[in-house]
């Protein structure tokens, strides 16, 4: 069990990592959002002029940390159940801090924020189980 847990964890990170990691690029090299179709005025009454310092968030900690953490979770590292529990809980903030800050959005803030509570259940999952 506790290695199934850890296989849709590492997935589960995989995931996030694979969707954040383009995407803070993207945000960072082009930060008034022309690169995805986006513009400046979606960040009015939030504390950014730009998208760069969101960019580097999502790109550093929902996408390289998520990476790191995917691949601890399929190699089964024993840090890797508490890992997993820091970046659901992170990746859960974060969509709530982006509905406060910008409003609700369809489709991707409800699929993120389900991803970051499955996180949440799988990272805490596997490290309840670090002894078994």
């Amino acid at each position: 069990m506790k290695k199934r847990i850890a296989i849709l964890l590492g997935i589960t990170q995989l995931f996030v990592a694979f969707g954040a990691l383009p995407t803070g690029v993207m945000m960072i090299l082009q930060s008034d959002g022309s690169g995805l179709g986006m513009t400046v005025d979606g960040l009015e009454g939030t504390p950014f002029s730009n998208y760069f310092i969101p960019g580097l968030f999502l790109f550093v900690v929902n996408g390289l940390c998520q990476l790191v953490g995917g691949i601890l979770s399929l190699m089964r590292r024993k840090q890797a159940g508490l890992i997993g529990l820091a970046l659901g809980i992170i990746l859960v903030l974060w969509i709530c801090v982006q509905v406060y800050l910008i409003g609700l959005t369809p489709f991707l803030q409800y699929l993120f924020f389900c991803v970051g509570v499955l996180e949440v259940i799988l990272g805490y999952l596997l490290y309840a189980r670090k002894g078994e």
